[in-house]
């Protein structure tokens, strides 16, 4: 389910709840909330890009020496149907 941040559309007319933002995980089927569940103000939908990880452990877990030392053969494709063996 994707997660929404709603704020007030009234930046003079808001509540501790509205003025910090709501976060809601909703489904995409829903609609969005028009008004803040403590104070009713209006609210808007902020729109947000998600962060990616990045993550190197793939990377060691995949290399030569992790996979010679634990018993996994790592073969290259040569073109026309043959393979050479790396580790």
């Amino acid at each position: 389910m994707p997660f929404y941040v709603y704020r007030s559309k009234d930046p003079k007319n808001k509540c501790a709840e509205c003025k910090e933002g709501i976060e809601l995980f909703q489904s995409i089927q829903e609609k969005p909330l028009e008004s803040c569940p403590e104070c009713g103000k209006a609210v808007a939908r902020i729109f947000h890009s998600t962060p990616t990880v990045r993550d190197s452990s793939e990377k060691k877990i995949l290399s030569d020496d992790n996979l010679k030392k634990n018993g996994f053969k790592k073969l290259v494709n040569r073109g026309g149907g043959k393979f050479d063996e790396v580790v």
